[in-house]
C-alpha cells in the first residue's frame, strides 16, 4: 500500500535539494546515516547550564537524536548557547518534571535504563547497547538520585586508571557516548539504524534547517 506521507516527504526533498550546495547535501546524508533513536541520554537535576549544553553537544556529535532532561525542583533548565553552539536545533529535546515520569515513559517504550555510578560493580564495557538503551547522568553534587537507581535496570562505572575518583559530567557524557557509538558500530555494523522513512524525515528536517525560508520555498514550489 502506498504511503502518501512518505511520498510527500520524498517530493519535498527533491524540491529543496537544488537550494543546497553539494557539500551540504553530502554532509546531511552522512549525518542522517549515523542517527539512532535507540540510544537516549538523560540528564537528571543538573545545576550548571554549561554542563547541560556540553553533554547535549556530545550526544549530537555521536548521532543520538532524542535527549531527555529531568528538571531540577526549581525548573531552571535552559541550554547555554555559548557551549551548545546551536546543537539544540539538531536534536529533539524533551523536558520532564520528575524522574519517575521520564523513566516510566522510556520503560513503556521498551528501553533498558542504565545509570552511571561510582559504586557500580560492572563496567560500561559489559553493557549491551545494541538494544534500546537510556543512560542517566546525575548531577554534579549527588550524582544519580536514589529514585533513578531504584528504577534502572543496571548501573555501571567508567573505568579509571589514575588517582582521580570521578569525571566531570561533561567528560563522563562524552566518554559514554563515544563508547556506545563504537560498540554499536562494532556490534551492528553501524551506530545509525533509522528506518527508510525516518531517514527521509530527518533528511527533510535538516534540509529545512539548512535552507533559509525553506517552508516558504516549498509553498511556492507546490
Amino acid at each position: 500500500m502506498k504511503d502518501q506521507h512518505y511520498e510527500d516527504i520524498l517530493s519535498k526533498i527533491d524540491k529543496l535539494k537544488p537550494f543546497l550546495s553539494e557539500s551540504r547535501w553530502q554532509r546531511i546524508q552522512e549525518v542522517v546515516a549515523q542517527r539512532t533513536l535507540n540510544i537516549v541520554p538523560i540528564l537528571e537535576h543538573i545545576y550548571d547550564r554549561g554542563n547541560i549544553s556540553a553533554v547535549m553537544r556530545s550526544a549530537e556529535a555521536f548521532g543520538f537524536v532524542n535527549f531527555h532532561v529531568i528538571d531540577r525542583p526549581d525548573g531552571q533548565f535552559k541550554p547555554a548557547n555559548r557551549v551548545s553552539q546551536g546543537t539544540d536545533k539538531w536534536i529533539r529535546l524533551k523536558k520532564h518534571k520528575n524522574t519517575t515520569q521520564c523513566l516510566t515513559e522510556l520503560k513503556d517504550k521498551g528501553f533498558k535504563i542504565y545509570a552511571t555510578h561510582l559504586d557500580a560493580t560492572i563496567s560500561i564495557e559489559e553493557i549491551d547497547f545494541s538494544q534500546p538503551s537510556a543512560v542517566i547522568l546525575g548531577n554534579e553534587k549527588e550524582g544519580v538520585s536514589q529514585e533513578a537507581l531504584a528504577m534502572c535496570d543496571h548501573k555501571f562505572m567508567i573505568p579509571m586508571y589514575g588517582f582521580a575518583q570521578s569525571f566531570n559530567i561533561s567528560v563522563a557524557g562524552a566518554l559514554c557516548f563515544y563508547h556506545i557509538h563504537n560498540y554499536r558500530k562494532q556490534k551492528l555494523g553501524s551506530s545509525g539504524d533509522l528506518s527508510e522513512k525516518d531517514l527521509a524525515q530527518f533528511t527533510l528536517e535538516y534540509m529545512c534547517k539548512s535552507i533559509k525560508s525553506a517552508e516558504q520555498l516549498l509553498h511556492r514550489l507546490k
